[in-house]
């Protein structure tokens, strides 16, 4: 296994050389490193081998210089959000591979597999870093605090761009309030900013002083026609040179009109009110105004109405459930429903009494009597 790992061991120092760069700038990375030779190796790596890694490891800064330089991909510096991002994704699978608590060959190839994938983060962090965070003005100066890689030195790197950030026109009515605004959306994220200061610029192209101080806004309550014109808005820095410049073309328009109407009952026939003043007679109402008004109306009567039909649909369930129940029940008694039926709608009289009733005595006798005179007119 000793030649093999030796090879391994080579390997994974050249991989080093590309892979870390400017996160050795982090001191926590360099904590974490030295950490990781005193405390881990000498339990998992036999000591002729870990001592060239780790040399090979924290010399990898001075030959990071030696990448290509792409104005797209790497420009040899990075900031210090980029920087932290890098550095964590280091520190997390080099604790991944310290609580795995591999050993020798198999730890050289945890490590080795661990900075080629650093070098693809780092790469693709840097390349956002380019795009999208480096020298970020549109124009004006903007001074960026940056880091080199070859050196960790931070260093303020001034992005020169136009000074001329263009000009806005602004529109305010009379009376009203004048705000100009002349912050731009990294103005925060600048060093070595001072304070804006803000000039009325008159036809004759001198100018005057309007205002200065840290509030990037020029706020004017109740402007009139004459503080119409040009203004121009100057970011200083502290070489003595402006960041930005923008200018603000002021246009006054005349004063909102808003018409005050009064009620009907201060108004007499002639249109005029109390104290003489003449007054626009109120518009009727639009078709929508009508409509919105009556919709509460019409509301109204739907909702009775339906509250009307489920109370009428209520009663009739109930009485169609009662007479069921009745039928229901004379079915199963119907003797004694002829006789609640004849007790609650009969006429009151007695019952005659019916050809089926047993015959009396004085009946019986009537009848042999009968019989006998029949026998004897016969036999006459």
């Amino acid at each position: 296994m000793g030649p093999r790992l030796s090879l391994l061991v080579g390997a994974l120092a050249s991989c080093l050389l590309s892979a870390l760069g400017c996160v050795i700038c982090d001191t926590k990375v360099v904590e974490a490193l030295n950490s990781f030779e005193t405390d881990y190796l000498p339990g998992h790596l036999e000591a002729e081998h870990h001592k060239n890694v780790m040399k090979r490891l924290k010399d990898t800064v001075q030959d990071f210089k030696n990448l290509p330089i792409d104005e797209d991909s790497y420009m040899g510096v990075i900031d210090e959000p980029t920087l932290e991002k890098a550095s964590w994704s280091l520190l997390k699978d080099l604790k991944r591979i310290t609580d795995s608590n591999v050993k020798g060959e198999l730890l050289v190839k945890e490590l080795f597999w661990m900075l080629s994938l650093q070098k693809d983060t780092l790469a693709r962090y840097v390349t956002q870093f380019q795009k999208e965070a480096f020298c970020p003005n549109k124009c004006g100066m903007m001074l960026q605090t940056l880091i080199w890689c070859s050196t960790c030195q931070k260093e303020v790197h001034a992005c020169r761009k136009s000074l001329d950030c263009g000009e806005r026109t602004i529109k305010v009515h009379e009376m009203e309030d004048m705000i100009l605004d002349c912050e731009l959306n990294w103005h925060q994220a600048s060093q070595g900013l001072t304070d804006y200061s803000f000039y009325r610029v008159w036809r004759n192209h001198s100018e005057t002083l309007v205002s200065k101080g840290k509030e990037p806004t020029l706020t004017k309550t109740m402007v009139v026609p004459k503080d119409a014109g040009t203004y121009r808005c100057q970011l200083d820095t502290v070489k003595s040179s402006p960041a930005t410049i923008i200018r603000f073309h002021v246009k006054v328009l005349p004063k909102r009109i808003v018409e005050e109407t009064s009620s009907s009952n201060t108004t007499n026939q002639a249109g005029e009110a109390p104290n003489g003043i003449t007054q626009r007679p109120a518009k009727p109402p639009t078709a929508l105004q009508s409509s919105s008004s009556q919709s509460p109306k019409v509301e109204n009567v739907l909702r009775r109405l339906l509250v009307g039909i489920l109370s009428w649909g209520f009663m009739v369930l109930i009485a169609s459930i009662a007479i069921l129940i009745l039928c229901y029940w004379a079915e199963r008694n119907p003797s004694y429903f002829k006789d609640v039926v004849k007790h609650w709608f009969g006429t009151g009289k007695k019952d005659a009494p019916s050809s089926d009733a047993p015959e009396t005595k004085a009946d019986v006798k009537a009848d042999v009597k009968a019989d006998v005179k029949a026998d004897e007119s016969r036999t006459q």
